[in-house]
């Protein structure tokens, strides 16, 4: 709902459209209107269910004001809303439940603003301030020049050696670090702790496109990917052990395209098995995370997993990071490890168990949570390295190798881009 800007659409449209429950909502809302010199006829009665009715049938306002107060089920409802919703409109609701996750599952169905009522006139007028900015911001930086997207796959070479772990991490620090847009790709249709990490829940966005590979566009990726904060967006799944999923891999590879033009940014935690399946996953990859831990089986699987790399992914970078290190204490030293691969460990992380309980607890990625352990310096010293691909190809003043076939939209980097609300200061 929240896409860009786009002027030829938005002269058609109404300014601003409110569908409320109550009279007194309504009386409020009537003189803020016309302070913005909008239509105060356009304060209408009815609520989410209305305005669904009303515009399936009728173009979308720029600003849409929904009273959330009699809907039973408030995020089913805003989809519902979202499928007749035309891309540019910035959807403000309000509502009576008092829910701090209520707010956040919401702002990543994607509305703009959630005010709890009672509100009063001057928190909806900043409400609609912020909703005016959101709409015209996108026409100072179109013509910026975009940043060529960086892909990085995160591969464990075992399963426990915390590859999840570092993807989550390495997404959050992308955004958080070096402010690009981030998408979080979680590859693990069953078991994907993508979402988890981040205290999210994983939505039917991956399984949906597994299930319907035809429907992955620009507009798929804006309503599926779930969003953890500003910079950061993640698509991942918890499928029912009894649903298998049958796919020849070409929904994960047309994601894969269609993320890659709207982010700057993607990590995708990638299984094991998934490279052996759908070797064309890391074909277009600018930067491959190889995680290691000093075992005797994740030293054969190392040399097996590179080897492989080496033949299906020569574009792509190869950084080997040795998680859960504990000095003098490895079944396998670094130096026998390092020989055993031929070639050196490009980053150690060093074991740190009470800032990986620290994260689970808070529902934080380890790089968040971890901001003074002795993680932050290795963590950001990864960044740095999966960056540099990007750098040189925004030093070339080119696209990194492999750019998409596919993407067409460069919508939802500015909608995962914009600044965070203050305006739900009230939701406990």
């Amino acid at each position: 709902m929240n896409a860009p800007f786009n002027a030829r659409a938005a002269s058609l449209r109404d300014p601003f459209t409110a569908f409320v429950c109550d009279d007194a909502t309504a009386d409020l809302l009537r003189p803020v209107a016309v302070e913005h010199g909008w239509s105060p006829e356009k304060v209408n009665k009815g609520g989410l269910r209305n305005a669904v009715q009303t515009l399936s049938v009728s173009a979308s306002p720029s600003i849409l004001f929904v009273d959330l107060s009699e809907s039973g089920d408030p995020l089913s409802d805003i989809n519902a809303l979202a499928e007749v919703c035309e891309p540019g409109t910035v959807v403000i609701a309000a509502g009576q439940v008092n829910d701090v996750r209520l707010y956040r599952d919401l702002v990543a169905s994607g509305i703009q603003d959630y005010l709890l009522k009672p509100f009063t006139a001057d928190q909806l007028r900043d409400a609609f301030a912020n909703a005016q900015m959101i709409i015209s911001g996108p026409r100072v930086t179109e013509t910026a020049a975009e940043r060529p997207n960086v892909t990085a796959a995160v591969i464990g070479v075992r399963g426990g050696v915390g590859a999840s772990t570092i993807a989550s991490s390495l997404a959050w620090l992308m955004g958080d670090k070096a402010g690009r847009s981030t998408a979080l790709l979680d590859l693990d249709v069953h078991f994907g702790t993508g979402a988890l990490a981040l205290d999210l829940e994983p939505g039917r966005g991956l399984t949906d496109a597994i299930e319907n590979p035809s429907r992955i566009d620009g507009l798929f990726i804006e309503r599926a990917m779930v969003r953890a904060n500003d910079r950061l967006s993640v698509l991942s799944a918890e499928a029912p052990l009894n649903q298998w999923i049958l796919t020849d891999g070409s929904a994960f590879f047309q994601l894969q395209e269609e993320i890659r033009h709207a982010f700057e940014g993607t990590v995708i935690d990638m299984p094991r098995n998934m490279v052996v399946q759908f070797p064309h996953l890391v074909t277009d990859v600018n930067v491959v995370i190889v995680v290691v831990d000093f075992t005797l089986a994740a030293t054969r699987d190392a040399i097996r997993v590179l080897s492989w790399l080496k033949a299906n992914a020569g574009q792509a970078k190869v950084i080997v990071a040795a998680n859960k290190v504990v000095p003098g204490i490895q079944e396998v030293s670094r130096k026998d490890f390092e020989h055993s691969i031929e070639r050196k460990v490009d980053i150690l992380l060093p074991s740190d168990s009470k800032a990986a309980m620290q994260a689970a607890k808070l529902g934080q990625p380890l790089a968040k949570a971890a901001k003074t352990s002795k993680l932050s310096q290795p963590l950001n010293q990864l960044l740095a390295l999966a960056l540099e691909q990007a750098a040189a190809a925004e030093e070339a003043g080119g696209k990194p190798a492999g750019g998409s076939l596919l993407g067409k939209l460069g919508n939802f980097k500015s909608l995962v881009a914009k600044k965070p609300k203050a305006t739900v200061a009230q939701t406990a």
